[in-house]
């Protein structure tokens, strides 16, 4: 089988207080930059023969130590892309909680489109498919790491599943985590772990999972 290794981004300063989106400039910090080193201890025995990532700068910043550990070479893929939320990117989570569409978004995720940006259901779709697409790049029993975003992770993660697509929410995706998928014969055949934490416990500070890359 092949193996698709999803990987969430480091952590980062604009994380806690605004959506940063795909705001450009927005680099791992010393924490973001110590998870990093330790993804690439955690994975430098993987059979990863292709890396490809986000073209955020904490993607390819995140993948870029599992690169130089293995000689494989970072390859930008677009469908990783984080969401685009249009005229929210940027805006502080107490700004948005105070919006009426807002609070439709924790009611039905799958009917909104962020102002100016896509849906979540568009995000999936693209995500999937540079997945797939990802797989076909390497051979039987060789694997793949996928360098991206929290709610790419939980709407490929919840495709994979094949779970109600609302239910994306539930998952929690800290980040440097790890959620392996097993493809064989051209379709998914195991979700091998989901929100493996490669980088230190962080089961007492990290919070709920409420999504929108939090």
């Amino acid at each position: 089988m092949s193996l698709v290794y999803l990987l969430r981004h480091g952590e980062n300063d604009v994380m806690a207080r605004r959506l940063a989106g795909r705001l450009p400039g927005t680099h791992l910090n010393r924490r973001g930059q110590e998870q990093a080193q330790q993804v690439a201890e955690k994975l430098a025995d993987a059979p990863i023969r292709a890396i490809f990532s986000s073209p955020l700068e904490r993607a390819v910043e995140t993948a870029m130590p599992l690169s130089e550990r293995l000689g494989v070479p970072v390859q930008v893929l677009d469908g990783l892309n984080e969401v685009d939320y249009g005229t929210w990117q940027g805006r502080s989570y107490r700004q948005l909680e105070r919006l009426k569409l807002w609070r439709q978004l924790r009611v039905a995720p799958s009917r909104v489109r962020f102002p100016g940006g896509e849906t979540l259901m568009e995000v999936q779709e693209r995500a999937v498919m540079a997945v797939q697409w990802a797989m076909t790049q390497v051979g039987a029993d060789e694997g793949v790491a996928c360098f991206t975003h929290g709610d790419v992770v939980r709407l490929v993660t919840t495709w994979a599943l094949g779970l109600p697509f609302d239910s994306f929410r539930l998952f929690q995706v800290d980040t440097a985590s790890l959620t392996i998928l097993a493809f064989g014969e051209g379709r998914l055949q195991q979700v091998r772990c989901v929100n493996q934490n490669l980088a230190g416990d962080e089961t007492k500070t990290r919070p709920k999972a409420r999504g929108l890359d939090r």
